[in-house]
């Protein structure tokens, strides 16, 4: 059985001495530095086309 991803799911992460909010939605990923607004985000379309080859 799964769980259908129908609202964003938050939570903390820890990379290095930096805390970051990894954001999951239906859209894809987002990874922010905590107190800041900008960060990295990925569709999942991206991850989807890619095909699993290094470089």
């Amino acid at each position: 059985m799964t769980t259908k991803l129908d609202k964003p799911l938050k939570r903390e992460v820890q990379i290095g001495d930096k805390a970051y909010t990894l954001t999951i939605d239906p859209a894809g990923l987002k990874l922010v530095e905590k107190g800041h607004r900008k960060g990295v985000e990925v569709d999942w379309s991206e991850i989807a086309a890619r095909d699993g080859s290094s470089g």
